[in-house]
């Protein structure tokens, strides 16, 4: 669970937060799952995880005064990728929702990877079946 802190910049002309903003808050979701879960930042390792896919559903609006988190889990571990869900939540309320297939990606060769049998074990136990 992500707490979200929004801007008053977040918001656009309809007065609610604009789907851009929606997509910032699923990353910063995904980098502090990685950091809890996997011990690292993503950002700037040799090993990376990085974006192949992701879908988005937008079920309500979200507003300025909302108070909202970002809830992330995974539900697949594959070989060189997993499936993260998301949602951005006010209260018991799902706003949005997104699920990114993610790659183990290393930048030194330019190619995807197996998973790390490390971070499998992570993933585990934040494994949720969809």
């Amino acid at each position: 669970r992500t707490p979200v802190q929004k801007r008053f910049s977040d918001v656009d002309s309809f007065m609610h937060v604009n789907n851009i903003w929606q997509q910032s808050y699923f990353d910063m979701g995904k980098t502090e799952f990685y950091q809890r879960v996997l011990g690292i930042t993503g950002v700037f390792d040799k090993l990376r995880i990085i974006t192949a896919s992701t879908h988005t559903d937008y079920l309500g609006q979200v507003r300025l005064q909302d108070d909202i988190e970002v809830v992330t889990s995974v539900s697949r571990v594959g070989t060189k990728s997993m499936t993260l869900n998301q949602r951005i939540m006010s209260g018991d309320r799902c706003l949005t929702e997104s699920t990114s297939v993610m790659v183990a990606f290393d930048f030194e060769l330019q190619q995807t990877v197996p998973i790390p049998d490390e971070w499998r074990w992570k993933l585990a136990a934040h494994f949720i079946h969809s």
